[in-house]
Formats: C-alpha cells, sequence, structure tokens
C-alpha cells in the first residue's frame, strides 16, 4: 500500500475537488436558473482535474521517485489515480445528487424536453443516477488515462547528461 500512497491521497484530494466542483455548479445556478450552460460550463472543470493530476505526478516524483521519474512511471502512477477515482465516482455522484443538488435530474429532464433536445422518455432514461454513476466510471478511466499520458510528459525527468 505505501507504494501507491501518492495516488490514493490524491485520489480522494480529486473526489473532494469534484463534490467542491458541484457545489460551484448549483451555486452559479448551472444546474438550475442557467441550466441551459451547464453543457458548455460543465468542461471548466478540466482545469483544477489536470491541476490535480500535474500536482500528483510532481508529488510521486520527489517524494517516491526521490526526483527522478521516468515517462512510463509518471503515466503509471496517473492511471492508478484514474482506477482509484474512478472507484470513488459512484459514491460521489451520489453525494451530489441526493445532497448538493436533488433537483438536478428534474431540471435538467425538464429543459431538455422544453428546448425539443429529446423526449420526456429518454431524457428520464438519460438523466438518472444508475446512468450518471456508469458514466462517471467510464469518463473517470477515460479522461484520466488521456491526462495521465499527456502530464507524465511534462513531468517526467530530463535526461542526465
Amino acid at each position: 500500500m505505501k507504494n501507491i500512497g501518492i495516488e490514493v491521497k490524491w485520489a480522494f484530494i480529486f473526489a473532494v475537488m469534484m463534490l467542491a466542483w458541484m457545489f460551484l455548479e448549483k451555486s452559479l445556478g448551472w444546474h438550475d436558473a442557467l441550466i441551459d450552460q451547464h453543457s458548455t460550463m460543465t468542461n471548466l472543470v478540466a482545469i483544477p482535474a489536470i491541476l490535480i493530476y500535474v500536482l500528483a505526478l510532481l508529488d510521486k516524483k520527489k517524494n517516491y521517485y526521490k526526483g527522478q521519474m521516468t515517462y512510463l512511471q509518471g503515466f503509471l502512477s496517473g492511471v492508478v489515480i484514474s482506477i482509484i477515482v474512478a472507484v470513488l465516482s459512484p459514491f460521489t455522484q451520489y453525494i451530489t445528487i441526493e445532497y448538493i443538488t436533488p433537483e438536478y435530474f428534474n431540471n435538467i429532464i425538464e429543459h431538455s424536453v422544453s428546448t425539443g433536445l429529446m423526449t420526456q422518455e429518454a431524457a428520464e432514461d438519460y438523466f438518472n443516477l444508475k446512468n450518471y454513476m456508469v458514466q462517471s466510471v467510464i469518463g473517470a478511466l477515460i479522461m484520466g488515462v488521456i491526462t495521465s499520458a499527456i502530464v507524465a510528459i511534462f513531468t517526467k525527468s530530463k535526461k542526465q547528461a
């Protein structure tokens, strides 16, 4: 466990950031009054998400690899973080929907139907806790691996001359 302790720490930091982000979205009205902006504005979460991966890999490089980390070591560390985040994501989705923004699904279904984006049935099939839990696991894995692959390029050690 000691060899992935840093990854566990950063995965939990990531999960807390996601909950804080959901609270921010709710507070800014993107889950109700400004729900029409949600699909665009929610993408801004990429900024703190990438920053967390950068800080995590720099932490791993400094405190586990003693300042010398290869691309593969950084990438694998990021993948481990992504797997842990994926495991945690159904719990963060549950907390988000049950406690932070319980009216989100009703609001997004109403918006999707009233704007003609979806039928009532299609919206109800798509916007529900079970579907969002599945999407969050898949999204965490895909985006986490992609982010890890890119961030590891910038956090690997330079070759010694």
